[in-house]
């Protein structure tokens, strides 16, 4: 009778054993897939709107350098290089202050400063998301996306701003 009992108990225990191994494989399998890992194919295929800089605005621009710097950051995370995110919080927040600082007087407008704003949100969010190890795939690439959208949105506010100034009408 004993040795039925340990046999019987030795199976359980076996059994057991191997479905809590093939959890953690399952685990294991999960995690893997929420890595936080993004190719330029994968910011590639996402769905928005570009608008690129007019000549007329690139030259009123031309002389604004963090305009050209976050452009190039624009650029990395196009690539789906996040590297200017990783511990470089005083250097983004120095950026973004001259950014706001040193606006061209010939798109210096309310709207355009608001775009600004929504861009800065933007990328801090960014950085918060390409910093945490809990960010799922999914979650930043559609942070990515909202930081490109804004991105973009600033640039047809400049676009507008230089088009109006174009089209003034004189008022007989």
């Amino acid at each position: 009778m004993n040795f039925k009992f340990l046999s019987l108990l030795g199976i359980f225990i076996i059994i057991m054993s191997s479905c809590k191994q093939s959890e953690n494989q399952e685990q294991n399998t999960d995690t893997s897939k929420n890595t936080n890992e993004v190719t330029e194919s994968d910011i590639a295929k996402l769905k928005y709107t570009e608008f690129l800089l007019d000549n007329q605005t690139e030259e009123a621009i031309q002389s604004w350098n963090e305009y050209t710097q976050i452009n190039d950051v624009v650029n990395n995370v196009k690539k789906g290089d996040l590297s200017f995110f990783n511990d470089n919080d005083e250097a983004i927040t120095v950026l973004l202050k001259d950014f706001n600082k040193n606006i061209p007087e010939k798109v210096n407008t309310d709207a355009v400063k608001a775009r600004i704003t929504a861009f800065e949100t933007k990328l801090y969010k960014l950085q918060s998301f390409s910093g945490l190890s809990t960010t799922k795939r999914d979650e930043l690439l559609a942070t990515i996306k909202e930081f490109l959208v804004a991105f973009s949105n600033l640039n047809l506010q400049m676009n507008k701003k230089m088009e109006a100034d174009k089209n003034v009408f004189e008022r007989p």
